[in-house]
């Protein structure tokens, strides 16, 4: 990657949690910035408060669930911007049910829609303007659940599942081209996306997992768990729970 000029980053899911955390770690960095989200008037005042910073930052109205939508979006900031170096494929969603519950198919198609058909297409847009460019980072953010068995929330860990699979796999084919690909594991994160996290152990704030994920931008990092204590060891010892014991914890 190019590390001669001032980055620019793009970050859908902006608005709030993980993705504004981002935007405000990586604007004191001095990277300049295209946010995207639903909520167009939250990154409207993130922009604001962002003014202190001499960066450039570009907003714009996106929801990635719209894929057809995402090419002409990112076409025109990267217009406005001048040029992007990272893209970083964080809108997601997530939605608890039980299995058999008729009732949920419809959010279970948005999870698997905005997930992982949003975050292939973000990332497919912006490989497309960096195989012309022949440099750029994609990043992905998944979440230690492509890895555990999460009764009551199949849909998201299979849509989390689907998106690293597909990063691992892009990344051996786009290396090549000068493109590295980034896949984020974030575990308990508080955010608007999960509320109620407080209950659960090894919870960490968006600002302190936007910390380690801007450290890893722009490196060879190919795997990041966030944060690396204790997921990225406690992650093989979950996995191997029977399913016996998981069905007394539900």
């Amino acid at each position: 990657m190019n590390t001669m000029k001032k980055r620019k980053v793009w970050i859908t899911g902006a608005s709030s949690g993980i993705g504004r955390a981002l935007a405000i770690e990586l604007a004191g960095k001095g990277y300049d910035l295209a946010l995207t989200a639903r909520r167009v008037d939250l990154l409207r005042s993130l922009r604001d408060e962002l003014q202190g910073y001499p960066v450039h930052i570009e907003v714009a109205e996106l929801d990635v669930s719209r894929p057809d939508d995402i090419p002409d979006v990112l076409e025109r900031l990267v217009e406005a911007l001048g040029g992007l170096d990272i893209a970083i494929a964080n809108a997601g969603i997530t939605h608890v049910h039980r299995t058999g519950d008729l009732q949920h198919i419809a959010k279970e198609y948005q999870v698997i829609q905005t997930n992982v058909i949003g975050a292939i297409a973000t990332l497919n847009a912006a490989a497309a303007q960096f195989l012309k460019q022949g440099h750029g980072q994609l990043v992905g953010i998944s979440s230690v659940a492509a890895w555990l068995t999460l009764p009551g929330s199949a849909t998201y860990c299979a849509s989390k599942a689907a998106l690293t699979a597909w990063l691992n796999a892009v990344r051996v084919e786009l290396e090549p081209h000068g493109i590295q690909v980034l896949s984020v594991h974030p575990g308990f994160i508080e955010t608007d996306i999960a509320p109620n996290m407080k209950r659960y152990p090894f919870v960490i704030t968006a600002e302190s997992a936007a910390t380690s994920i801007a450290q890893a931008l722009g490196t060879t990092t190919r795997t990041l768990v966030v944060p690396q204590w204790p997921w990225q060891y406690l992650v093989p010892v979950l996995r191997r729970i029977p399913d016996r014991l998981l069905q007394r914890m539900l």
